[in-house]
């Protein structure tokens, strides 16, 4: 009986390694869905195998098949760190209908165009319609091979024919093996297709992209060990009613891993913004009450963002707090440092911040902005056009240094502003803007009033 203990089957998860003796559709211990598998049991010890090739000094590794290769896409070699990586396999994720396959489409015609061959394998639409949104966004080329396949045995021998330098596999979830069980899309379909895909990415030195479907949350579907086996993992946001999309690195073993890449997305296609701070700004020759713009620092690129407040008076007995691109827990924390700290009045009031264009704001850098915002709306006082608001707020009501001020400086007077509110203490040697350093909330709402009474209507800045 001890014997047949210690072989009894154990299942352990693969994302925090809770052990369990049954198999169960959720982790005790992380509580993460779909990641409890079986672990074989250890029977004997591996023994030590000839080497295919000796070990070399580090100085010696040649790292010529590490180097960037650019895809023609400015903003696209902006979030992957130069270029795609010969071998590299690349996770693509993001909402439906938010333009993926269009962006894809466009990258593989713009790679067929440099003259390298892409094989393009669609599991969700047909050869057809692949061809008519080819013809529509001009993505045609005589390197670019299509294939609708939703067999991975199939997708195999496209690949042994093809012998394309890019695959594009859309999406990861749609292709399945006959050689192993499990629905298609499921945990077990999916390890085995991205397995054989990388395998064949690196053996062929194949630049892969795949394309994965997300979850409610906005994480990416399917097992979490999919996104530790590829090397790069991007996030494709947006708001499907408007035109601004982001491509977000959030792992790149090739580059830096904080890179966005800004495209609009047209009926004619997709195109690159090099300058995309226009799009996160709202109409700014006449200023109501409740905006502020502030700088945020996307991996090494300072974008204008604006954000607008909206106070009223509830009748209900909870009041609601609603967020849309700013963090739900930190806009909270802002209200009650401003009832606490300012004197305001919000706790039976209605609170809805939001950001322009579909901007995410994310970092502590712009709590000032979302605070200021919050005064003008219950004030009622319009900030001037030229003003912009930049500092992290602390539970006493203290405004904190942040990094990159410098650079955020830079950006805003590149754009017009004249008046930047900052933390006290801060050096900073920016021409073309005149700064004024706070050390808390208070002082920055005294600032914030004197210049709005003695603002100009027609200083406005370029957007």
């Amino acid at each position: 009986m001890a014997k047949s203990a210690a072989k009894a089957p154990q299942f352990r998860c693969t994302e925090c390694g809770w052990a369990t003796g049954k198999w169960a559709g959720r982790c005790g211990e992380c509580q993460s869905w779909g990641t409890v598998e079986e672990v074989g049991v250890v029977t004997a010890t591996t023994k030590a195998r000839a080497t295919t090739s000796p070990a070399l000094a580090i100085n010696e590794i040649d790292v010529s098949a590490a180097q960037a290769h650019s895809t023609g896409i400015g903003e696209f070699d902006r979030a992957l760190g130069g270029g795609f990586v010969p071998g590299a396999v690349l996770l693509l994720a993001g909402e439906p209908g938010v333009g993926k396959s269009t962006l894809l489409l466009a990258v593989a015609a713009q790679w067929a165009r440099l003259g390298h061959k892409v094989l393009y394998l669609t599991g969700e639409e047909s050869a057809a319609q692949v061809r008519l949104r080819a013809e529509r966004i001009d993505a045609l080329s005589d390197s670019l091979f299509l294939a609708a396949e939703t067999d991975l045995g199939v997708a195999l021998g496209h690949i042994e024919q093809t012998n394309p330098s890019l695959l594009i596999v859309d999406s990861v979830q749609t292709i399945s093996s006959a050689d192993v069980d499990g629905v298609g899309g499921g945990v077990t379909q999916v390890k085995e297709v991205a397995a054989s895909l990388i395998r064949a990415a690196k053996s062929r030195n194949m630049t892969t992209v795949l394309v994965g479907h997300v979850t409610k949350d906005g994480s990416v579907a399917g097992p979490r060990a999919l996104e530790h086996l590829v090397d790069v993992v991007l996030q494709f946001e947006g708001d499907r009613h408007g035109p601004l999309r982001l491509v977000r690195a959030v792992k790149n073993r090739y580059g830096p891993a904080d890179e966005i890449g800004c495209f609009e997305l047209t009926e004619d296609g997709i195109y690159g913004l090099p300058d995309p701070s226009g799009l996160f700004l709202g109409d700014r020759t006449h200023p109501v009450p409740g905006t502020c713009v502030t700088i945020t620092v996307e991996g090494k690129r300072p974008l204008v963002a604006e954000v607008q407040a909206l106070i009223a008076p509830s009748s209900s007995p909870q009041p609601r707090r609603v967020t849309s691109g700013l963090d739900s827990s930190r806009t909270a924390m802002m209200l009650g440092i401003l009832e606490r700290r300012a004197g305001l009045k919000l706790s039976t009031a209605d609170c809805f911040v939001a950001t322009v264009g579909g901007m995410r704001l994310l970092e502590p850098a712009t709590d000032l902005a979302t605070a200021l915002a919050i005064v003008s709306s219950v004030k009622d006082i319009s900030l001037p056009s030229g003003l912009v608001a930049i500092g992290e707020l602390g539970l006493a009501g203290d405004i904190r240094r942040i990094t990159g001020l410098e650079k955020r400086l830079d950006e805003a007077a590149r754009l017009g502003f004249t008046d930047a509110i900052i933390p006290i203490g801060a050096t900073v040697k920016t021409q073309g803007i005149l700064t004024h350093p706070v050390s808390n909330i208070a002082q920055a709402v005294t600032v914030m009033t004197t210049l709005t009474a003695h603002s100009k209507p027609d200083k406005v800045p370029n957007s």
